[in-house]
């Protein structure tokens, strides 16, 4: 009967733990139950090398040490393949278990659940609170499990690009655009909002900071060599940057007149009413991104009193209506 690999692989562990000298592969095949069923000596140096690669990409850490005959031998020292201390706190331990879920579709999956294997295994993780054995509180299971989608395509080239701080081209199609634009771009972070993913990072020909939605991102991200050719910020608040944009910050605001009984889309929105004579009100709302356009639509119903870009922009696109 076949011994299973994961015996082999722990046989195989051990040995290179345990031995206070390197090993050669005769030696090893000696020693190890499963290599002595190795058919030949070809089939197990094709078996050998792949248990050791495995081991390796599991974090053990091999070392290849040629003796004074030129023998080839191995060995695993203890200090080389010993974790430190590591001490986790409730939040920290479920901040990385929440990073960790991001790269469920990325090509980093395996390398992100293994290393939360070896933090459990060494201990750093907290485990769940077991009353009866008198262990102290640590994090409690959840049947609500927080998940943060990474499916868009650009997603791994950008974070890849963040990383190493490579330039980027890609096409980007606004929500207020027809085609799709080409846009050479610095990257510097990406970051998760309400559900979407964004990148914020200098765009070279607009020469100043930029935020991209990554669902508007037509087509393949493509590297481009040479080094960024602005200073990436110490801190980059695109959350900030997007809640302006969209007009769901409180630090940007239109104030508008509303005929009395019209528009409640816009009265559900406005964080200051006030009744004016003439069946007229006065509302304050968030102004940023495409408000001029959803203004338009409701025709003379709404006068744009501030600010005075908001309201040239509605004039234009009455204009261009008037026209057409």
């Amino acid at each position: 009967m076949a011994i299973p690999k994961a015996e082999r692989l722990m046989n195989l562990a051990l040995c290179l733990l345990g031995t206070r000298r390197p090993l050669t592969k005769r030696e090893l095949r000696s020693s190890i139950e499963a290599y002595l069923e190795a058919g030949s000596d070809e089939s197990f140096n094709r078996m050998f090398e792949r248990d050791k690669d495995d081991l390796r990409e599991l974090g053990l850490v091999i070392d290849t040490v040629e003796s004074l005959e030129g023998e080839i031998g191995y060995r695993a020292q203890r200090d080389s393949n010993r974790l430190p201390p590591i001490a986790l706190d409730a939040e920290e331990a479920t901040a990385l278990g929440l990073a960790a879920r991001v790269w469920q579709q990325a090509r980093l999956a395996g390398a992100a659940s293994g290393a939360l294997q070896k933090l459990h295994a060494a201990g750093g993780m907290p485990q769940h609170d077991d009353a009866a054995q008198g262990t102290a509180p640590t994090v409690p299971h959840s049947t609500l499990e927080p998940h943060i989608p990474a499916r868009e395509a650009a997603f791994e080239p950008l974070m890849l690009a963040c990383r190493d701080r490579r330039p980027v081209v890609f096409d980007y199609r606004k929500s207020n655009a027809a085609r799709p634009e080409r846009r050479q771009v610095e990257p510097w972070t990406l970051e998760c909002w309400r559900g979407h993913w964004y990148l914020a990072g200098f765009d070279r020909e607009r020469q100043a900071e930029r935020v991209f939605r990554l669902s508007r991102i037509t087509g393949p991200v493509r590297s481009r060599s040479g080094a960024f050719t602005a200073a990436v910020p110490d801190q980059v608040t695109v959350r900030e940057t997007v809640e302006r944009w969209a007009g769901e910050s409180a630090s940007r605001s239109a104030r508008i007149r509303l005929r009395s009984g019209a528009g409640y889309p816009l009265r559900a929105r406005a964080t200051e009413v006030r009744e004016l004579p003439g069946g007229w009100e006065e509302l304050e709302i968030p102004y940023g991104h495409g408000l001029d356009a959803w203004l338009v639509e409701f025709g003379p119903d709404v006068i744009v009193l501030e600010p005075a870009e908001l309201r040239a922009e509605v004039v234009d696109r009455l204009r261009a209506v008037a026209k057409g």
